[in-house]
């Protein structure tokens, strides 16, 4: 047993480590200038590329391959917790203590904040820590802390996927250490999860996700993802790595408007998945054009109304119409509106009720969703009447 002295120097050395820390950076290597380019098969056996806004898939290999996640299930988690903040079912002032049963299984266990058995912490902190340095321990108090057990929130993460339309995903964990293959997803999905998070909580994502790092009781931690502070207008989302899946990535930039989306699986190391993401997203917005064909809010068209105060409803969608072509081309685009109709009323202003498929040679179409320009009532006793003699000289 060393002297006090001894162990008085080495706790002084330590607090001074903590309270002098230096600024958060990235840990991930620098890989240098990029050349923008599609990841070969061998590089990312997973990759897709796609326009947040139009929907339009710009590159994809393999989408609906099933993989382990790793630890970008956490980004279920955090679009989970989202969700039941909106719908008041959370707080981020709520006061979470981390279970013994809770301790045993995940304190200090992979990424982590540290946090001790008994331990006290908020949701908002919890948050910040998930998306961030990647705190299993994080995931584990919060998705008992609001659903009571980890089973009951896991129960809760796979009722959230299939409404997003995740049909190839299914979460056995709320951080995805390694559990035999039962949590696994796809770049499709992981996709649909990118959009419902900015979409629908772009105030929450701007907030909680891609920060440069977290420090928590004094502890400072670098985020590691490989686009923020290198890639222009890169927010990051979440990395992720085990033994069985390798590197994976779901990510996304925002420039000049236009959002993409990328998705990479199966990768190396960590190197190459930072060197392949920023090529990626880079040849994503040089490689095309953007041709706007509407500007936001404009009407594009209308949809039937079936039993409504109105027979027809305006369309619009919620940012400018538009597709991306490659460099050079000058093929005919043909846009199409798709709904299944005629519409039932009533119809609540923006209301998303049909889609428009925009398309053109060598490039997979745009799937704008478009979304009703006024509310439409039901129809009373007298618009059911001149709605019926109109039909009948339509």
């Amino acid at each position: 047993m060393p002297p006090k002295s001894s162990r008085l120097s080495l706790s002084l050395l330590a607090l001074f480590a903590v309270t002098f820390a230096p600024p958060l950076r990235a840990l991930v290597p620098d890989p240098g200038p990029v050349t923008p380019a599609v990841p070969t098969a061998a590089e990312a056996p997973v990759a897709l590329l796609v326009d947040l806004g139009s929907g339009q898939v710009l590159h994809a290999r393999n989408p609906d391959a099933r993989f382990m996640p790793a630890s970008v299930t956490k980004v279920m988690t955090l679009y989970l917790a989202f969700e039941l903040i909106a719908a008041g079912r959370l707080d981020p002032s709520q006061v979470f203590m981390m279970s013994p049963v809770i301790a045993s299984e995940w304190r200090r266990k992979g990424s982590t904040m540290f946090l001790d058995r008994g331990e006290r912490v908020r949701v908002d902190d919890l948050l910040l820590g998930i998306a961030n340095v990647s705190a299993n321990d994080g995931a584990a108090v919060l998705a008992e802390g609001q659903a009571g057990s980890v089973a009951a929130w896991t129960t809760q993460m796979n009722q959230t996927a299939l409404g997003l339309g995740m049909t190839g995903s299914h979460f056995a964990s709320p951080n995805g250490w390694p559990d035999e293959g039962r949590t696994f997803t796809t770049a499709n999905d992981l996709a649909r999860l990118a959009r419902a998070l900015i979409t629908r909580h772009p105030d929450k994502f701007g907030y909680y996700i891609g920060r440069a790092g977290f420090d928590y009781k004094g502890i400072a931690q670098v985020n590691h993802d490989p686009m923020i502070g290198r890639v222009p207008g890169a927010d990051g989302i979440k990395t992720g790595f085990t033994n069985e899946a390798g590197f994976s990535y779901l990510g996304t930039a925002r420039r000049d408007g236009q959002r993409l989306v990328l998705v990479l699986a199966g990768v190396e190391n960590g190197r190459l998945r930072a060197k392949l993401a920023r090529s990626y997203v880079e040849w994503g917005f040089s490689a095309f054009e953007r041709r706007q064909l509407f500007a936001p809010s404009a009407v594009v068209g209308t949809a039937r109304v079936q039993d409504g105060d109105a027979r027809g409803v305006g369309l619009k969608a919620a940012g400018p119409v538009a597709i991306n072509l490659p460099r050079g081309s000058d093929g005919k685009l043909t846009a199409t509106i798709r709904y299944e109709g005629p519409l039932r009323a009533p119809i609540a202003a923006n209301q998303e009720v049909a889609v428009m498929e925009i398309s053109a040679p060598g490039v997979a179409p745009a799937r704008i969703p478009l979304y009703a320009s006024e509310a439409v009532g039901t129809a009373g006793p007298i618009d059911r009447v001149v709605n019926a003699i109109a039909a009948v000289f339509s």
